[in-house]
């Protein structure tokens, strides 16, 4: 061997291991890392999450938007999606799903703690990919205190209602519609058109129409309220207590869940509730309720990440969250305190429920949903004819491609609704 040689094998081998060591380095930097967690909640919300997440011992760094799901698609796109995504759609995750960009859960949690519809038993695939770690009530009307409405349905000039929101806008509108398929046709039919199964043409279906219409007829009653309605933001102005401490136009109804308690700020203590079904458009018993939860979700396979989703979803965990006026769809965390909180909790756990169906839809579907329904309150409030039918197809066009796409999810639920 030359000296020439040995000399560059030695800065080859000095090469080598400061390299080694740099790896190493940046290894040892990335655990160190807190872990990144991306979610909707955002002021009050976020401050008690946070509250929560601070009591693991593990250092994060969380993001609350509206705009969720464009901040998301970004970090993906650039490579740097966060570790921990917590949203309500259930068919978005499952699209990352798919793409192989979540991390499976198996075995950070304990399934049997988490009943049926939220758990993922119904998942064609063994593996599962989103627990929920927050639940809310919908199916339910607020009031204020004193003021119970008859079992009987309300006029719009009754309903405080807002389309407005800093991300998608539109989804208030889509909680009156899933809520009216569920009251009038119940869980089975609504379980269906939620997941778009069968051959049948759901958004055309009459089920589908006869509670659009429902929902229609009921904006037309006053030109004026629709307008207002379109055009005011769901939570009310920044500094109001919600829009129904606001009273506009004397509105005393509120078709909103369970998380309206955060608008309402020091004045949740003056809202009750009570079922929906008697006071939608038309009436009726209640068939079951509609819910809903915030699902977290990994994209990484740090160990810090997947410590917090366990400490997250665990019965400890979620108690500690539930402390905080919050509510749990662990089986094993005890009631929430306050009449109110206990029957939002009963509700929760007890007879026929669904999951939100947008929540449940791909997210091209979803999104066409959200435009029929701002496009069906536009054209009211502006006095032209609704123009359902073609709305309807609309959407179901959206639905139809997907499906001769292929493109159906492979790690969707199948299930959406349950009986206990």
């Amino acid at each position: 061997m030359t000296r020439r040689f040995k000399v560059l094998v030695v800065l080859v081998v000095m090469v080598l291991v400061a390299a080694g060591g740099m790896v190493v380095v940046w290894a040892r930097h990335d655990e160190g890392e807190p872990v990144t967690i991306l979610g909707t909640w955002t002021g009050d919300q976020a401050d008690q999450f946070e509250k929560v997440l601070r009591g693991f011992g593990i250092p994060f760094r969380y993001q609350g938007t509206a705009a969720q799901r464009e901040v998301l698609l970004s970090k993906v796109q650039s490579g740097e999606p966060p570790d921990i995504v917590i949203m309500p759609g259930i068919g978005e995750l499952a699209e990352y799903a798919d793409q192989d960009r979540l991390e499976p859960l198996n075995g950070l949690y304990d399934p049997a703690q988490y009943g049926a519809p939220w758990n993922a038993t119904g998942s064609a695939s063994s593996k599962v990919f989103w627990v929920p770690v927050k639940a809310d009530l919908k199916s339910v009307v607020w009031y204020r205190k004193g003021e119970k409405p008859a079992d009987s349905p309300a006029r719009l000039r009754s309903w405080c209602i807002g389309m407005g929101d800093d991300g998608a806008s539109g989804w208030p509108g889509t909680d009156w519609i899933e809520d009216l398929v569920l009251q009038r046709a119940g869980p089975a039919v609504y379980q269906k058109w939620a997941l778009g199964t069968g051959t049948a043409q759901w958004w055309r279906s009459a089920p589908v129409r006869s509670a659009w219409e429902a929902w229609a007829g009921l904006l037309k009653q006053d030109r004026t309220a629709a307008r207002h309605a379109l055009l005011t933001d769901h939570r009310g102005s920044p500094k109001s207590h919600g829009l129904l401490f606001d009273g506009w136009g004397g509105c005393r109804l509120e078709h909103q869940g369970s998380f309206a308690r955060s608008f309402y700020k020091s004045d949740a203590q003056h809202a009750g509730l009570t079922d929906s079904a008697p006071l939608l458009p038309g009436g009726g018993p209640v068939r079951a309720h509609e819910v809903t939860g915030d699902f977290a979700a990994l994209f990484s396979s740090r160990s810090q990440a997947k410590a917090l989703v366990q400490k997250l979803a665990s019965k400890e965990g979620q108690q500690k969250w539930a402390d905080l006026d919050v509510f749990s769809a662990n089986r094993q965390v005890r009631p929430e305190h306050g009449a109110v909180e206990r029957e939002i909790s009963d509700r929760l756990r007890t007879g026929p429920r669904c999951l939100d169906a947008s929540d449940v839809m791909a997210p091209a579907v979803r999104d066409a949903f959200y435009e029929a329904v701002l496009q069906t309150i536009a054209r009211v409030a502006a006095g032209r004819d609704p123009g359902i039918p073609r709305l309807l197809q609309d959407v179901q066009r959206v639905q139809d491609a997907r499906s001769a796409q292929g493109t159906d999810s492979r790690a969707a639920p199948r299930t959406v609704c349950s009986t206990r």
